[in-house]
């Protein structure tokens, strides 16, 4: 045999078959999910944080009504009355805005001095001062009630500001530990 007849012999240059791109390689599994996973969690965040800014604006529109009907009111009643309503509808706000924020702790049943002081520890209300503090701790019982009401309005703005919009707040857990929210 020659040489000839030996390639003669030889079957042709088979070429591989292309890469397919179905299906993937595991890698590409992975990184699918993962970033899934992602737009998930960034989605449900920015849902989180939409619904908390609603729940905000909700609030302190009760707070402006509250404010609105002091004013509304000021010729018809003394001032003293109007202060002991304004005090009466203030509490109530910040207490269910209390009691959505912090279910776990027995807000509805705090009065007097510990409600005072539930305010102070878990907004950013530094600036309560000691007319404002009696007059949410008692003033729905006292026959003379003053305070400066738009001081207080403030106060109840900056308190539920610092619950629903501050980054990085502290929340209280079911176990009493504090963590990051």
């Amino acid at each position: 045999m020659d040489s000839e007849e030996l390639l003669e012999q030889l079957a042709d240059i088979h070429l591989p078959l292309e890469i397919s791109y179905w299906p993937p390689a595991p890698g590409w599994w992975v990184l699918a999910f993962l970033l899934l996973a992602g737009i998930i969690y960034l989605i449900n965040r920015y849902v989180e944080h939409h619904t908390q800014r609603k729940i905000c604006r909700y609030a302190l529109a009760e707070l402006e009504n509250c404010l609105h009907d002091f004013s509304k009111d000021e010729k018809l009643l003394d001032a003293n009355s109007l202060r002991i309503r304004y005090v009466n509808s203030f509490n109530s706000v910040i207490r269910r805005v209390a009691l959505v924020h912090f279910p776990e702790e027995n807000v509805a049943s705090l009065s007097g001095d510990s409600w005072v002081d539930f305010i102070r520890e878990k907004g950013d209300s530094p600036q309560i001062s000691e007319e404002i503090a009696a007059a949410l701790s008692f003033g729905r019982f006292q026959s003379e009630c003053n305070f400066d009401i738009h001081e207080m309005n403030n106060l109840g703005k900056t308190w539920i500001t610092a619950l629903y919009l501050k980054p990085n707040q502290k929340k209280s857990d079911k176990q009493g530990k504090i963590t990051d929210a």
